[in-house]
């Protein structure tokens, strides 16, 4: 039941152990699940969902990959446990009763910065997703998924992928805006931009990289902690990479900041600070 740890599993596989969780509905097969092995340090996740037969079976699925999971079936039973629980990472829900879950990964980010979080939505539009992201969520799964694509997320957000320390802190773009990603912000003239911290580690790396495109699977990899090479369904570089380009570029739809290079990748244009 919902706020309770799921039962743990020795021996056998788990009757869950391929699954495809679908938008307000229950959990059904979806073939045999390999590749992923059970981990062996156990983290703490916190599922907030309120369907129970997507809640029990996540509870299932993630303590049999070797998870200490807790559960809660509402927005204020989640609010609290999240905030009081010490969780290594929050499965998120956007449709909860009691409160959505928009204002819940809003107030969990004003209070915990550093809370890792991903979102489990049916909703599939941008704008969704982008709201989210905006409020703080690390990365999303859209309804229906299968397991296996959630194990990966899962990892990769709690390997935390922070930019390595050789990563530049402190550079310029084209156009003479500064980005101080120690202090997750942009400047501009006397305009003064907030970045998220993911959207800062994705401007990092790509300085880093300079005169080369870099390919979304790259940009998974080294900043959202994705192993090499993963089949990852997600839209999620290409929606960061029109929110850095709303927020820095003067014309979003002609970019000359953050390019887009056909078939290779993403090259970010930047000159030194002193210039």
């Amino acid at each position: 039941a919902g706020g309770a740890t799921g039962p743990q599993r020795s021996t056998g596989p788990s009757p869950l152990a391929a699954v495809t969780v679908r938008a307000r509905g229950a959990v059904a097969p979806a073939g045999t699940f390999t590749g992923l092995s059970v981990m062996r340090d156990k983290r703490r996740l916190l599922i907030i969902e309120d369907e129970a037969p997507i809640r029990l079976g996540l509870e299932d699925v993630l303590v049999y990959h070797g998870f200490d999971v807790t559960s809660a079936a509402d927005g204020p039973d989640g609010l609290h446990k999240a905030l009081t629980g010490g969780f290594d990472l929050l499965l998120l829900d956007l449709m909860l009763p009691g409160m959505d879950g928009y204002d819940l990964c809003e107030r969990v980010r004003a209070r915990l910065p550093e809370q890792a979080i991903i979102m489990l939505t049916a909703r599939g539009t941008d704008e969704d997703i982008i709201r989210g992201l905006r409020l703080g969520a690390d990365d999303y799964v859209t309804k229906p998924f299968s397991v296996a694509q959630l194990v990966l997320r899962v990892q990769a957000v709690l390997r935390r992928a922070c930019p390595s320390p050789t990563l530049p802190s402190r550079f310029m773009l084209g156009d003479g805006t500064e980005i101080d990603a120690d202090n997750l912000r942009a400047r501009c003239g006397a305009v003064e931009i907030a970045l998220t911290r993911r959207e800062t580690a994705v401007l990092q790396y790509l300085a880093a990289h300079p005169g080369r495109p870099v390919g979304a699977d790259e940009l998974l990899h080294a900043v959202w902690g994705y192993p090499k090479h993963a089949e990852i369904e997600t839209r999620t570089v290409a929606i960061h990479i029109g929110k850095l380009r709303a927020k820095l570029e003067r014309d979003r739809a002609d970019p000359r900041l953050l390019l887009t290079v056909r078939g290779a990748g993403y090259r970010l244009v930047c000159r030194d600070v002193d210039e």
